[in-house]
Order: structure tokens, then C-alpha cells, then sequence
């Protein structure tokens, strides 16, 4: 029996997670589908109350027994340094070796996209983002700190393992998927040592998939394609960086981050643990007002459902959430007039009558 652990996040984090836990308690008890829920107390609250970011018991029964971990947005003001958050995050990423970071970029309406010209189907990419390596790492330091001398350092940290198998992911999702094209954003111009090894890494891959064409572009030449035309784009991969940053820019593109669910998974091996996680952020002036868009958290559930077996479910959470949008049962973020719960009591009548 698949175990999923959920760690409800800061901000308006638990309050998504609570609605995406109601969607998981439907499979389990009215579709009957063998799922075990691990409700975690872990994040700012429970930091602020003794001190706990993320126990090694913990995350070794995560690793050991846990078929995916569904989170919740993670930051709150009350902890400027995140302590407890690099420790919950470093710790499911690096700790477990998700080294894919997978953002479906979707827009499930035509008046979602803020594009002239532009419709929702036009809105249909994958980013895969390295996951454990880059600029992320945290290796780095500073010297002579508060004086007018100091200097400040992060390492780029880049190893041809991690590269080489983030483009293979990407270029095994096209393969299964049915995609024509891939393309792996770097700055190979200016960074010309750690992207140097993207660019020919890339390319070396792409001789083992013949039937995809395998395209480069510089990241910041993406962003501008992204906005002017973003149809030919279906699989993009690229840094740990680069992705944090267009992965945004794609959720703007369908709707919002309140629209954006993530997966992080280890792609080579769909059986180890995966963790899966709306990208809204914790939003802290939102919480408490019933204003939190749930959408992410139930396309996130779907992402998962899928990584477990079943994908006909992730199909039909995506048509539910594209029917909210479309008759306006959604978030005022989205054009809709309903609050949170309402948006996901709403929801889970559909699903239970589909």
C-alpha cells in the first residue's frame, strides 16, 4: 500500500494541503485505492515551537517506506533565515536524490493566457529542471563581511552525472510522450567552463534519440521566445537556476503559481520515493482570508496519482480543475468569485460524480 507523507507547509500551505488531503481521502475511501496518508507536524510552527526542521528518523522512514511526500508551500517571516526550511527541502531533494524537478506548463483556459493572440492550446510544455546541483548547492562563503571590502561567493556546481541525466529525463519524456522537440536552455556564452559541458552533453545525448530534435538556446533568448511564441516549445531543459526562473515565468502563462503543481522525482527509477508540491509559495498575506487559489494543490495531487499508477485519475482531476476555471468556480486570482473552500467543496462534488 502506496504511503504519502504530507507535510502541510507555512502560510496559506496548510490550508491548500487540507483540501488536497480531502481529494486523497476520496481515492482512498469512496475509489478505494490502497493509499495511506502520513499527516507530519514539520515546518515554521513546529521550528518555532522547539526547534524541529527535519529528524533523521523522520526522513529515514521517508526514504525507506514512503511511496511520495506531497508539500506544502514552505517560508514564513517569522524565520528570516529558513533554517528549517533548507533542511525540510534540501533534505527530500538532495537528500533523496530527486534530481528532476518536472513543471507541466498548461492553461486549462483560453482566458487564463495573457498573451495576445495566444489560446490555451497553445500554453503546452515541460520544464525539467536539474534538482541537486548548480548554484543551489550552497557551497560558497564570504569574506571581510559588513566592510566596504567584503566579497561574497556561490559555486556553480556542475558534474557531468547530473547533466547528463536531466537531459536524458527530458529526453525520455519526449520519447514517451510523443514530442518532436527538446530544447536545453544555458548561458554557454558567458558561463563558458560549467555550460560548455550542457551545450556538448546535450548534444552527445541527443544522438541516442534520433527522432527528436534536439535544440539549444540561451536562457535569456527563451524568456523572450516564451512570451512572443511559446508553441514551439515542448520540452525544455535546463540548470537548477535558470529553471527556479522560467518555470515562473511559464506559470504566468496558465494563470499563475496558484495554477502550478511540480513534481521532483528520481527519473531513472520510478519506484524510490517522489515528492510532489504546488508552487504557489506561502503567500502570508493571503492566509487566513480564504482567498488561496487550491487548483495547484489538486493538479499536484493528479501529478502524483499518476507517478503512482494511476494516470486516468490525473486526467480527470485536470478536466475537473479546467471546468472550474471555464464556469468560474474558482479563486478571484483566476477570475472567480469563490473562496477556497468553496472553490474545493465544489470540486470534490464534481469528482465524486464523475
Amino acid at each position: 500500500m502506496p504511503l504519502i507523507a504530507i507535510l502541510p507547509g507555512d502560510g496559506i500551505g496548510p490550508e491548500v494541503m487540507a483540501h488536497a488531503t480531502r481529494v486523497l481521502e476520496h481515492y482512498r475511501d469512496a475509489r478505494k485505492l490502497p493509499l495511506e496518508l502520513w499527516q507530519l507536524d514539520l515546518g515554521a510552527e513546529r521550528f518555532l515551537r522547539d526547534g524541529t526542521t527535519f529528524p533523521k528518523d523522520v526522513q529515514a522512514r521517508i526514504a525507506n517506506e514512503a511511496s511520495a511526500v506531497l508539500l506544502g508551500a514552505l517560508g514564513d517571516p517569522r524565520v528570516p533565515n529558513l533554517e528549517y526550511a533548507r533542511d525540510i527541502l534540501f533534505g527530500l531533494r538532495f537528500g533523496l536524490d530527486l534530481y528532476a524537478n518536472v513543471r507541466p506548463i498548461r492553461a486549462l483556459a483560453d482566458r487564463l493566457v495573457p498573451l495576445k493572440d495566444r489560446t490555451a492550446k497553445d500554453i503546452d510544455l515541460v520544464v525539467f529542471r536539474e534538482n541537486t546541483e548548480g548554484i543551489y548547492v550552497g557551497i560558497g562563503g564570504q569574506f571581510k563581511r559588513g566592510t566596504p571590502d567584503e566579497v561574497a561567493i556561490n559555486e556553480d556546481v556542475n558534474t557531468r552525472k547530473g547533466v547528463e541525466r536531466i537531459i536524458r529525463a527530458g529526453f525520455e519524456y519526449a520519447k514517451r510522450h510523443g514530442k518532436k522537440t527538446v530544447h536545453m536552455a544555458d548561458k554557454s556564452n558567458a558561463m563558458k567552463h560549467a555550460h560548455e559541458l550542457w551545450y556538448r552533453c546535450f548534444f552527445e545525448v541527443a544522438k541516442e534519440y534520433p527522432g527528436i530534435d534536439a535544440k539549444h538556446v540561451y536562457v535569456d533568448a527563451l524568456c523572450l521566445y516564451m512570451v512572443q511564441d511559446p508553441r514551439p516549445f515542448e520540452v525544455v531543459v535546463t540548470n537548477n537556476l535558470f529553471g527556479d526562473i522560467v518555470t515562473d515565468l511559464g506559470a504566468a502563462l496558465q494563470g499563475g503559481l496558484g495554477m502550478a503543481a511540480s513534481a521532483n522525482v528520481h527519473y531513472a527509477d520510478p519506484k524510490r520515493v517522489a515528492m510532489f508540491e504546488p508552487v504557489h509559495g506561502s503567500a502570508p498575506p493571503l492566509v487566513g482570508k480564504d482567498l488561496a487559489n487550491p487548483i495547484a494543490g489538486f493538479l499536484t495531487v493528479g501529478m502524483m496519482l499518476a507517478h503512482l499508477g494511476w494516470p486516468e485519475e490525473e486526467e480527470r482531476i485536470e478536466r475537473i480543475c479546467a471546468e472550474a476555471v471555464t464556469t468560474g468556480n474558482c479563486t478571484p486570482d483566476v477570475g472567480g468569485t469563490k473562496g477556497t473552500k468553496a472553490v474545493a467543496d465544489w470540486f470534490l462534488e464534481r469528482l465524486a460524480a464523475s
